[in-house]
């Protein structure tokens, strides 16, 4: 085995954020890698993805996924390459899509993992060819039902999922409208990905030029954030709009429930009266089955040029908290991913 195998560097979670994670949420710790035992592999990891639900997995509150133990490993999607193979499916040097977490080397049984190929960089696994593109095209595809003419929503617009969103929403012939941090995020929904309008939620009178840009109402919402989208959002939907519900960053951090006048009496009775479906959904406990007929199509739009892709690459495991910690601020700009060693 090659010497730098022998040294492991992995992120566990020291504590449980109280609101918004903070470095000291995490800690390094340094030791000898794994060994791959009869029919095992030894992982080694090249990108790690980091993505939103990981804050969620940082909590002990009840949820759909068992939280991340203290002093255990940060969870994660992983591409790595096989270093030591003792399964009589996978070889030294393979590319393997796995979920071995924030460190360098994994063992695993080869339960779960996906051989990588094809023409497209093997991070883009992590992205619009992973989890996040797939919660994207099945929410939609699935859930929101988009139809030719009709208005989609997307918050997050620029993100790992909402930037799929948004395209296919086009490719189905739809009005696609973002909304996003910043005019350079706009900016690029706009001009790089083909939105009809997008606007920057950090600026005044959210509610009113959102109604501006919608003057047709709203046929499908795809809900990546809640808060403030959410309310200006809520009045426009259109009778029988679709609402698929993926994540709610906004809420992420909260200690409790928002101050504030009860919104659920308006929220039910517009669900009621417009006769809206609106439904959460986790994509491999809904759609696990049908993740390779998802890369076959995606792999398809993007050949064909329909689909723009764009990496936010961080340079190092040890950057993998500060990345974290930024992206649920809204600081990256496309997928992130941290390259965490050498091709």
């Amino acid at each position: 085995m090659p010497q730098e195998a022998q040294r492991n560097r992995r992120f566990v979670l020291a504590s449980r954020p109280d609101g918004a994670p903070v470095p000291a949420d995490f800690r390094l710790e340094v030791g000898e890698a794994p060994a791959a035992g009869p029919g095992q592999l030894l992982l080694r990891t090249v990108f790690l993805s980091l993505d939103p639900y990981m804050r969620g997995r940082m909590s002990d509150a009840p949820s759909y996924a068992a939280p991340v133990v203290l002093d255990q490993v940060m969870v994660g999607g992983t591409v790595c390459r096989v270093q030591v193979s003792n399964h009589p499916g996978f070889a030294p040097g393979d590319w393997v899509l796995a979920y071995s977490g924030w460190q360098d080397y994994a063992v695993s049984d080869g339960r779960g993992l996906l051989r990588l190929d094809g023409p497209h960089p093997p991070s883009w696994s992590l992205g619009v060819l992973g989890m996040p593109g797939f919660t994207a095209t099945m929410g939609l595809l699935e859930i929101g039902a988009p139809r030719a003419g009709e208005t989609v929503v997307v918050a997050a617009a620029t993100g790992a999922v909402g930037s799929v969103v948004g395209q296919l929403a086009r490719i189905k012939g739809c009005r696609a409208v973002g909304v996003a941090g910043g005019p350079e995020k706009c900016r690029y929904a706009l001009d790089e990905l083909g939105f009809d309008a997008c606007l920057d939620h950090r600026a005044p009178g959210l509610a009113q030029r959102l109604a501006g840009a919608c003057p047709d109402g709203i046929d499908v919402y795809y809900e990546n954030v809640g808060g403030a989208v959410f309310d200006a959002v809520l009045p426009l939907l259109n009778p029988r709009a679709r609402v698929p519900v993926c994540g709610l960053i906004a809420h992420y951090n909260d200690r409790d429930l928002p101050p504030g006048p009860d919104r659920t009496p308006l929220l039910l009775s517009t669900l009621l009266k417009r006769r809206i479906r609106m439904q959460g959904f986790i994509i491999f406990d809904d759609f696990g089955p049908r993740f390779g007929e998802f890369r076959q199509m995606m792999g398809g739009w993007l050949a064909e040029g329909a689909i723009r892709y764009r990496e936010d690459l961080v340079e190092g495991l040890e950057r993998a908290p500060e990345a974290f910690i930024g992206m649920l601020r809204g600081r990256n700009s496309g997928k992130l991913v941290v390259r965490v060693g050498p091709d």
